[in-house]
């Protein structure tokens, strides 16, 4: 497995495991965090994506499927600046920055190995 290969795995992982986090125990996930508890059904729906999507990542990472990793070099850090958006507007508190700072370290290193790899 090639370094991008191998951090997109990782990430894969990581989304897959908050996915399913996020589907059976949501509170559980957010409260070190200080996200107040929720019997609201969409973060379980969002977790859901987020597994699907942490699939997609493992899936890809095995197969060496550059072209989705130079995707997720667009992806990842738009839902950072998402993120952001959504905290400087006043409608999310400014610890869900720290989910976007995941994606945007993980896009770091899988430029750096694509760049090593070129």
């Amino acid at each position: 497995m090639t370094n991008a290969a191998r951090s997109v795995f990782v990430f894969g992982v990581y989304l897959a495991v908050l996915g399913v986090g996020l589907m059976i125990v949501p509170n559980l996930v957010l409260a070190p965090f200080g996200f107040p508890a929720t019997s609201e059904v969409w973060l379980r729906v969002a977790g859901s994506l987020v597994a699907i999507i942490g699939f997609f990542f493992l899936v890809a990472a095995r197969h060496e499927f550059t072209a989705f990793f130079r995707a997720t070099l667009i992806a990842r850090p738009f839902l950072f600046l998402s993120l952001c958006t959504y905290v400087f507007a006043g409608l999310a508190p400014p610890q869900l920055v720290l989910f976007g700072v995941v994606d945007l370290l993980g896009a770091l290193w899988t430029l750096l190995a694509l760049r090593r790899t070129s």
